[in-house]
């Protein structure tokens, strides 16, 4: 049973049973160029994250969370390699589920498909929230107004009372909602709304969508580039600077006034921001040249969203001080308030950017999913009715149709921040499973016109970056791993009197300590086998941003892949064709 579940499946398999054949008559449309492309990332990338979770890291990490964006966009740009260098050996959908199937095998493909349900389906249902708060606060503008118990979800409600909060709009929400036998209507209309119009487009096709979608790309980056202009330019011409070392609890004035503690708690926002680049892999049986033309809107995608964040991050930080970005959903808005920059055509403008931002990541998410579900019933693991093509449109039509009931029903009972954990630390798995899954795969020749991964032998260099880091750490805090057992054992009298043991006493950050263990094997490993740099590096950088998820982080998602695993051993397991073959 054990090599059953790690069975493999062959590239070239994988290919032929995608329709790669651009004339097949059952295959998606090839009709997205690599702009296409580069635009599908920066429409899922620059979106819920840059207009309503940077808020949130600038007043976790202030003005030194710029830091945090530039490790994960580091992290991400390692993964996007790999990401690219799987697109060019398996240019169909799927994206890392179908990656994981040809290096690790079935069990691990399976966990990767159902790992990035949270990404596409669950994170939507985050974004749809943002984009009902902006849509109602632009339409309060216009002087409509939705009432409260129609525009907030239930869970926020309900934990604004039970927490004592002070937030007016969900207090009149529970005050003011019709009651039926006891239980108070309260739901979010616009973002169920929004929901369903868009699973109608993308399941109308492509092309519509691809049109949809480079409209809205263009709209945002103006409004962006023009926010960055505007806001930069008031924090110099007004001496606003100092807002970017501001004073701590302690009065010390610092870039990070938190400390780098501080920063990391705010990963999950900040990665949520980067989220969607690896969306564009999904869309390799729609692209014209996939081979060439994915792993270019990959980067580029990535490279220009990583710029305008640190740029976003810098003028959100100097214009307004990070602790006033408390429980703030719009930050980019807030900034020209009339208490802070008092630019009344901004906020207005903002607005409506949002409203188009958002609404264009909502597009690329509902087009990934149905596209990996579709792979994964091509190989059995789901009913064979998840890879019905429509006749007429030449799309997964009931996938889609699915995915639209996956993010609409849990709009009704979930809230923001569940969702934007959930997906953050799903993701980051499921690129920890690419870069790995690169290094397990051969290394191919060079072809022209196709990305080809350039191979920088590790053995030395990577071992020297794991010792290097174990020295800075150590260096920059000399309690640093002892501090991993939140224990201080020269100032303890119970350890030094010998009547409390070491681990007694001992709390450990456990996914820290699983981290460096991690680096150390690795580092072993590349000497030994003379790994690739550029997946190694992709590899234990992701692993570092898992470090900063909490305990009630992982056992969500541990509880979601057990759920995932009983309906493989049910069903998939079984009816894999795989399976058949052996």
């Amino acid at each position: 049973m054990a090599n059953s579940l790690f069975r493999t499946k062959k590239i070239e398999n994988i290919i032929a049973d995608g329709s790669d054949d651009p004339h097949g008559g059952g295959g998606l449309k090839r009709v997205l160029s690599v702009r296409d492309l580069t635009f599908f990332g920066i429409a899922a990338i620059l979106g819920a994250g840059s207009f309503s979770s940077l808020g949130g890291a600038v007043f976790n990490g202030g003005p030194g969370v710029v830091v945090l964006f530039i490790i994960t966009a580091i992290a991400c740009a390692f993964t996007a390699f790999c990401y690219s260098e799987f697109a060019s050996r398996i240019p169909v959908a799927g994206s890392a589920y179908t990656y994981a199937y040809a290096s690790f095998g079935e069990l691990f493909a399976w966990i990767i498909g159902w790992a990035l349900i949270m990404e596409y389906s669950i994170g939507n249902i985050y974004v749809a929230y943002s984009w009902s708060d902006y849509f109602t606060s632009f339409l309060s503008k216009l002087n409509v107004h939705i009432p409260e118990y129609l525009s907030t979800s239930y869970m926020e409600a309900k934990n604004t009372i039970l927490d004592g909060g002070t937030n007016p709009d969900d207090i009149a929400a529970w005050n003011n909602a019709p009651m039926i036998g006891g239980l108070r209507i309260i739901f979010d209309l616009p973002a169920l709304v929004i929901n369903l119009l868009i699973t109608y487009l993308v399941y109308r096709g492509i092309k519509e969508s691809r049109n949809f979608s480079n409209v809205m790309v263009i709209l945002k980056l103006a409004v962006v580039l023009l926010i960055i202009l505007v806001g930069g330019y008031l924090v110099f011409s007004n001496g606003l600077t100092f807002n970017w070392a501001p004073a701590n609890d302690e009065g010390v004035k610092s870039f990070m006034p938190n400390g780098f503690s501080g920063v990391m708690t705010a990963v999950a926002g900040v990665f949520f921001a980067y989220i969607g680049f690896d969306a564009v892999s999904v869309l390799a049986e729609e692209s014209k040249n996939p081979q060439r033309d994915l792993p270019k809107g990959m980067v580029l995608s990535l490279v220009i969203c990583t710029i305008i964040y640190i740029l976003l991050t810098l003028v959100l930080s100097g214009a307004v001080h990070y602790k006033n970005f408390d429980g703030v959903g719009d930050p980019l808005a807030f900034i020209f308030e009339p208490q802070n920059l008092n630019i009344g055509w901004m906020q207005f403008l903002v607005s409506i950017c949002a409203v188009v931002a958002m609404t264009s990541v909502l597009l690329v998410f509902q087009m990934g999913q149905p596209r990996i579900w579709m792979s994964m019933s091509r190989d059995g693991l789901l009913p064979p009715v998840f890879q019905k093509i429509h006749a007429k449109f030449k799309t997964p039509s009931f996938a889609t149709i699915v995915t639209g009931l996956v993010v609409g029903v849990p709009i009704l009972f979930t809230d923001k921040t569940f969702v934007l954990d959930f997906t953050s630390i799903a993701t980051l798995f499921a690129f920890v499973l690419v870069c790995g899954g690169v290094l397990l795969i051969p290394r191919k020749e060079k072809v022209a016109g196709r990305f080809h991964l350039p191979y920088i032998n590790g053995q030395f260099i990577f071992p020297l970056i794991v010792i290097g880091a174990i020295v800075l750490a150590q260096f920059l805090s000399k309690n640093y791993f002892a501090e991993l057992f939140n224990f201080d054992y020269s100032a303890n009298e119970d350890y030094k009197t010998g009547k409390a043991s070491f681990m007694q006493l001992a709390t450990p950050n456990i996914s820290l300590i699983v981290f460096w263990i991690s680096a150390i094997i690795l580092a072993i490993m590349a000497f030994v086998k003379k790994y690739s740099l550029i997946p190694l590096m992709g590899l234990i950088t992701c692993m570092y941003l898992l470090t900063g998820m909490t305990a009630m982080n992982w056992a969500w998602f541990i509880a979601w892949l057990v759920l995932g695993l009983i309906v493989y051993f049910i069903y998939g397991y079984k009816k894999s064709k795989l399976a058949e073959k052996s």
